[in-house]
């Protein structure tokens, strides 16, 4: 007969027999009282380690979401770490759910009573604050935090994105729409927000994998892309190589020179910072003529729970986007008039997103299933970036983050 060591839960004739953390069930239990008197929308059916079910919620209409709690020390975790020790706890196979999203989505829908579950507290705290700040953004900290994203290699980013390589959220206008086409009509959005004309130039702030210079290229548009990523720079030079005003370079947004007639930065600023925000602000301002527009696609936080969030450090700035933090639409929109920069016509549509991280999930897995990511991405990184899809499409289902398309006017008295 086997016996549990520690926490580990071994199962003896079909049934659990939870480790010696079970002593302390009382205490976990009011825990899991507190997420059940904080869910006022949706509900979780929870199997304990013990073996018993209980239902947190389901007092009114939400997400369902169902979690097998395998053991404690996933909520020892969460309370410690927060949504980094949540993560942290599913790696380490101490909770499973069949579908992570609603999970995600349950919190975010009740963000105003489970916020605080769902942050880092104490010392675990401390060290990522202290991490996250090692990695912040001053020019020689973007460049290694764009390269640790970006440049896992264009041979990973291929086989799950779609045709164009576009990796931001697409604008999908009709139900159904494929995300190829849905993503074509973004990038249009984004050219139209400019009002450039043919022989107009455009800088693009993050050019990613070139296809919206492409677009606007196609559309006579003369187009400088700049990004930190060396991968990125060389698919967005190859794909365009045979249509002319194009030029690509490995350039910091502080360094731009010279004026444009518009400006285009796709879901950029949420790598700056926030302490960067005026420093990329005041760049668009610098490169903008008078009257001239910059058209930003940026992914924001709910304004009303923001400071909670930016004096954490999340499981995405942890483990996936070192440096990067999301944007307050209310802030950001003040310290961009601050550079003369007016705030106009913002569009919003991030269940737009949310399908767009599921199309982008669905094809990660069929990537996986048929070999085709490139054999150095061991499983324990591919269950990571699973992870990170699911929870970013779980963010969008529940309302704690958006999709804003904005254009930013400067001052032609300027």
């Amino acid at each position: 007969m086997n016996a549990p060591v520690g926490d580990v839960e071994v199962v003896q004739g079909g049934r659990r027999s939870p480790g010696l953390l079970n002593l302390l069930a009382p205490v976990f239990e009011r825990q899991l009282d507190t997420i059940d008197r904080g869910i006022a929308e949706g509900s979780l059916q929870v199997t304990l380690p013990t073996g018993e079910a209980r239902l947190l919620g389901g007092r009114a209409e939400g997400p369902a979401a169902i979690v097998d709690l395998r053991s404690w020390r996933a909520l020892i975790r969460l309370g410690l770490s927060g949504s980094g020790g949540w993560y942290e706890a599913w790696a380490a196979g101490e909770w499973a759910s069949p579908d992570p999203v609603q999970l995600f989505a349950l919190f975010t829908r009740n963000r105003t009573s489970l916020a605080r579950p769902a942050r880092a507290t104490g010392p675990s705290l401390l060290v990522r604050r202290f991490l996250h700040w090692v990695r912040r953004n001053h020019q020689r900290g973007s460049r290694r935090n764009i390269q640790f994203h970006y440049d896992l290699g264009n041979d990973f980013y291929l086989p799950w994105l779609d045709a164009s390589m576009t990796y931001s959220s697409a604008l999908f206008e009709a139900p159904d729409q494929p995300l190829e086409a849905a993503q074509a009509a973004k990038l249009r959005a984004i050219l139209e927000r400019t009002e450039t004309k043919p022989g107009d130039r455009i800088l693009e702030i993050g050019c990613g994998w070139g296809s919206f210079a492409e677009l606007a290229l196609r559309e006579g548009r003369r187009v400088h892309g700049i990004t930190l990523s060396t991968e990125q720079r060389a698919f967005a030079e190859a794909r365009n190589a045979a249509l002319s005003g194009g030029e690509f370079t490995l350039t910091d947004y502080r360094a731009v020179t010279g004026q444009f007639d518009a400006v285009a930065s796709i879901e950029m600023a949420e790598a700056v910072g926030r302490e960067y925000w005026p420093a990329y602000l005041s760049a668009i301002a610098r490169a903008l003529k008078p009257g001239g527009r910059a058209a930003l696609q940026v992914i924001t936080f709910d304004d009303a729970f923001f400071e909670d969030y930016a004096n954490n450090v999340d499981f995405i700035q942890t483990y996936v986007f070192p440096g990067g933090l999301l944007i307050s639409e209310r802030e950001f929109a003040r310290v961009a008039a601050e550079h003369g920069l007016r705030w106009s016509g913002p569009f919003r549509f991030g269940l737009d997103y949310a399908e767009t991280l599921r199309l982008w999930l669905e094809r990660f897995d069929r990537a996986v299933a048929e070999g085709r990511l490139p054999g150095q991405f061991d499983r324990k990184f591919i269950d990571l970036w699973r992870y990170y899809l699911m929870y970013c499409e779980g963010g969008f289902r529940g309302g704690s983050i958006d999709v804003v398309q904005v254009t930013l006017v400067k001052d032609a008295c300027v």
